[in-house]
């Protein structure tokens, strides 16, 4: 097996965990959802499965840009109280998606050094 098709299969999988995870909170958050999802359910798997891991996608990369933006936020120095600056306004969420977010970011950053290393491994092989 080709390390770039074992990467691909296992971060589409990632996508599609990810998607699948995404679909059951809002399942859970919102009851027309929830017998929307369900009617889904009846849909064939791999149509499913590319769904999710379209929506794992966006998920992935909506999680990236607010990990990039807090980031970015940390790395600029606060101007001194005597000068007007413009900063740029994010939206917050509740500390509780925050450190879940947190805590997926997290998850991603190790998926992709353990693929990473893996890929290194094969390749010096």
């Amino acid at each position: 097996m080709n390390s770039d098709t074992f990467v691909q299969l296992v971060q589409q999988g990632f996508r599609v965990t990810l998607g699948a995870t995404a679909s059951l909170v809002e399942v859970l958050q919102d009851s027309e959802k929830r017998h929307e999802n369900l009617s889904k359910l009846n849909q064939e798997w791999s149509e499913l499965s590319a769904q999710w891991a379209q929506k794992g996608e966006v998920t992935e990369q909506e999680a990236r840009n607010f990990v990039d933006t807090l980031l970015n936020q940390r790395a600029q120095p606060s101007t001194p109280s005597g000068t007007t600056g413009t900063t740029a306004t994010t939206p917050s969420a509740p500390p509780d998606i925050q450190l879940e977010l947190q805590e997926l970011t997290a998850q991603i950053v190790a998926m992709r050094a353990e693929l990473e290393r893996i890929r290194n491994q094969e390749t010096s092989s």
